[in-house]
């Protein structure tokens, strides 16, 4: 482990579209005044890469090549159908897959969840880049899209609605950083996150 030296530094820590560190940020301020928190946005796609240059990061399941990573599961996110405000799905306070026969599904470039078992149909046009996109083309009511709700909220719109979708898939978010890099900031961190106070013994 890497021991704390009186050299300047910042704790840097990545985190995905959606991921909500701010009441850990928070207490980081209060507990390390003397250690700066860097907030790095980071891409899904790119998360893996990422990490490397990272004290540590919040980021989503699936994470390839993990042996050389540690990793903590923090929460599960659970999934909404984001749709026109005037779609007739918003009138229900949840959704099932039944709920979705025959809608048309967009699925994003930067898609979070993977492929889904519904039964709805493809878009006759080529595949949106990002989920703000495919939300403001829901929001046509052209089709729905599948979110964390996180992401949902992100990118609220007056002319969408979402419903939460039962039995659906999770997103998983962890606390990932690199085995080779636990410094005692990290460790700190780490105990933030599972609610130690200063006091504590890790």
């Amino acid at each position: 482990m890497a021991s704390r030296t009186s050299t300047p530094r910042t704790f840097r820590l990545g985190a995905v579209p959606g991921a909500t560190p701010g009441k850990w940020i928070d207490t980081w301020k209060q507990r390390m005044p003397r250690v700066p928190l860097e907030l790095v946005p980071i891409e899904f796609a790119d998360q893996r890469t990422a990490i490397d240059d990272l004290d540590a990061a919040l980021v989503r399941r699936p994470l390839d090549d993990a042996d050389d990573l540690h990793v903590i599961p923090l929460y599960d996110e659970v999934p909404v159908v984001v749709a026109s405000a005037e779609s007739h799905l918003m009138a229900a306070d949840q959704l099932t897959a039944d709920d979705l026969v025959g809608e048309v599904l967009i699925t994003p470039l930067d898609d979070v969840l993977g492929p889904l078992s519904l039964p709805t149909v493809a878009p006759k046009f080529s595949p949106l880049a990002t989920t703000a996109d495919a939300i403001a083309t829901a929001a046509s009511g052209v089709g729905i899209v599948v979110v964390p709700m996180s992401l949902a909220r992100l990118h609220q719109r007056k002319d969408v609605g979402y419903r939460p979708l039962l039995a659906g898939p999770t997103s998983p978010v962890v606390l990932a950083w690199r085995r080779d890099r636990t410094t005692e900031d990290v460790e700190t961190f780490i105990g933030i996150v599972r609610g130690r106070t200063a006091n504590s013994s890790r």
